[in-house]
């Protein structure tokens, strides 16, 4: 959006934001200028541009300084790979990666630890920023710090406030190193080689900090690296024992080389399908088959959209999957920490079968997840190829988002052009909704449903995903989404919402169905007429139910402004008294003296319409007399009948 600004103060402060970006200058010079425009007086036409054009730099200024942590989260990754594969001394190769490790999440202190059998307890193996002298001689046992809670979960650990955490059992000795440190956040993550944590890379601050997910995904990929080195380094040592350690040693790595080159070969099967257009249920087979399980892919609620199954692998787990089953609480809590760590995790096991699960995001806007059933534990390389068959669903999903979002685009903007009060073209609009199977020609019915946000939204995005409404129009707007279809669909339309809602949205819903339109030219004034009965409905209490525009039409002009409260008192002072002995008594008598108003004031017509014998009619017709007094006059008779019409369109269905 362009930005309007006086020619003079808006050059000027535009090369003065361009120096300050290209010399790299530091958040508060931005947020000085950013002061500098919110102080200027409120006469100065160009103050709103201004601020508006600091707000836009410190906005670049941020994406800015994200990137430049990716790139050295990269090259720091880059560069630890590149150490792996050319130095040999382990000594050298663990200092390099904790210094990596602490230069690019900018902290102040960084260690790893690796485990000692003879010890029973993890030592520190290499230090970087360390002041005091008993940081580098650190012992932690497998049951006290952040050793224990990593130990347990297998993931990354992050606390802000290591000396006052309650969430482990502390240690002493470690507790009184870190006080001489002034250490205060800690984030430390497992050097996983085949399930087994090895060692720990850790990394301190010394005042309270969090960290994103993915500077924690790099260091935990920097940890593989510091296993993986831990490991070879091992392995060398026995080699140089024994020759039969060597032969080990050689197997093992020529194990990890298989996994590697089926990893990467994994890899280009996926981008390859991703490359020549593969739907989402291709590329769900695909990573089915890779991972040798079932791969079940679900929207932002939950419900599937997608599946695949290796050839011959059945799981009872996907096939019985269901939203809100019986693991549901367990894959929420699992795909929270996905979110959080920006990695799979592991869901729950049952019945043989573990469920991993994965969260799938784009910026921060969740698209779904990708759960995984599969018989058997998977090492890291696995969990690496699960992950990236689940970027690949995530570049699919986001695909699918934004055609969805360009559809609904233009059927909004083809609903508002026809409902509008100064209509365009009517021939274009009707070619328009015929490229969307909606034939003009006919008469139309519109159907209008509150549900509130964000249920609209996702009801709105169901249906286009179903196609159960492929010849309608549709558009949420302000938690109501609003259905123009042919009459003849109207009651398939109505039945598919209600449906929709009481899946996805537990049965709340409120709406109404307009009269047939014979023409489009009606359609602006059907509209206002729904719009204006929709609040009556939230008025009334109507909850569950989508009405018809005969049964509202009265009611919308009568009480268009009042609220629910007046509208009970004014159901209270006409009819209270009825529905209260019904109430107490189990009687029926609200409802005899509705279906005696419905029948024009004729007890035997009344009579059989409830299916009683016009004796009783008469008998409860008098009861009712002696409970409200005299109803025979006309306006009396308005009065409470409206009163009774209200009563029964705001009472629950049987």
């Amino acid at each position: 959006m362009a930005v309007e600004l006086e020619a003079e103060p808006a050059q000027a402060m535009a090369w003065d934001l361009i120096r300050m970006l290209h010399q790299g200058a530091a958040a508060e010079e931005f947020a000085a200028r950013l002061a500098e425009a919110e102080a200027l007086p409120e006469r100065e036409p160009a103050k709103p541009g201004l601020v508006e054009l600091v707000r836009m730099a410190m906005a670049l200024r941020n994406r800015l300084d994200l990137s430049q942590q990716r790139e050295s989260g990269m090259l720091a990754v880059i560069e630890s790979a590149r150490d792996l594969s050319s130095r040999l001394d382990l000594k050298e190769l663990l200092r390099a990666i904790v210094s990596r490790a602490r230069n690019m999440l900018g902290s102040q202190v960084a260690w790893i630890s690796a485990y000692d059998t003879a010890l029973g307890a993890f030592h520190v193996l290499a230090t970087d920023g360390a002041l005091a002298g008993g940081t580098g001689q650190m012992v932690a046992r497998n049951d006290l710090g952040i050793v224990s809670v990593v130990l347990k979960t297998r993931l990354p650990f992050t606390t802000s406030d290591y000396l006052n955490d309650t969430r482990f059992a502390h240690d002493a000795t470690l507790d009184a190193t870190f006080r001489d440190e002034g250490v205060a956040a800690v984030v430390g993550v497992p050097l996983l080689w085949e399930g087994e944590v090895i060692g720990m890379l850790f990394v301190a601050d010394r005042y309270h900090r969090t960290h994103t997910a993915h500077n924690i995904s790099i260091l935990s990929t920097l940890a593989t690296h510091a296993a993986v080195a831990i490991k070879n380094a091992k392995a060398f040592e026995q080699a140089s024992a024994a020759l039969a350690s060597a032969e080990a040693a050689h197997a093992a790595l020529e194990h990890h080389s298989r996994k590697v080159q089926a990893a990467a070969e994994a890899h280009e099967q996926m981008t390859t399908l991703l490359a020549r257009g593969a739907s989402l249920g291709a590329l769900c087979e695909a990573v089915a088959a890779l991972m040798e399980g079932s791969v079940l892919v679900l929207d932002e609620a939950a419900q599937v959209i997608a599946r695949g199954a290796a050839p011959g692998y059945a799981s009872e787990a996907a096939t019985g999957y269901e939203p809100h089953g019986g693991h549901s609480s367990n894959l929420a809590r699992a795909l929270r920490h996905s979110r959080q760590v920006g990695r799979s995790v592991v869901a729950y096991e049952s019945g043989g079968e573990t469920c991993h699960a994965s969260a799938v995001i784009a910026g921060h806007e969740i698209l779904g997840s990708v759960l995984l059933f599969r018989s058997g534990e998977l090492d890291e390389m696995a969990v690496r190829t699960f992950e990236r068959g689940c970027a690949m669903v995530g570049i699919v999903l986001l695909a699918r988002e934004r055609m969805e979002a360009s559809q609904s685009r233009d059927q909004s903007a083809l609903l508002r052009a026809l409902v509008s009060p100064v209509q365009d073209d009517l021939p274009v609009l009707c070619e328009r909704a015929a490229r969307f199977g909606l034939d003009l020609s006919q008469p139309c019915t519109l159907l209008m449903v509150d549900l509130g946000d964000p249920l609209a939204s996702h009801l709105a995005r169901r249906l286009r995903a179903t196609k159960d409404l492929p010849q309608a129009v549709f558009d949420e707007t302000d938690g109501v989404l609003t259905v123009l279809c042919t009459t003849t669909q109207a009651a398939d339309a109505r039945r598919i919402l209600t449906d929709l809602a009481r899946a996805n949205a537990d049965g709340r819903l409120r709406g109404i169905l307009s009269r047939p339109v014979p023409e489009p030219a009606g359609l602006p004034a059907a509209f206002s007429v729904l719009r204006r009965a929709l609040p009556v409905l939230r008025r009334l209490g109507v909850q569950g139910r989508i009405v018809a525009q005969n049964e509202m039409a009265l009611y919308s002009t009568l009480f268009e402004t009042h609220d629910k409260e007046s509208l009970a008192a004014f159901l209270q002072a006409t009819i209270g008294t009825l529905t209260a002995h019904d109430d107490k008594r189990g009687s029926e008598l609200t409802a005899t003296l509705l279906a005696y108003f419905d029948s024009s004031q004729n007890a035997t017509a009344a009579a059989q319409r409830l299916g009683i014998h016009v004796n009783t009619m008469r008998q409860r017709l008098i009861t009712i007399e002696d409970l409200i007094g005299h109803f025979g006059d006309a306006t009396r008779s308005l009065e409470l009948h409206v009163a009774l019409r209200l009563w029964n369109l705001t009472r629950p269905m049987s």
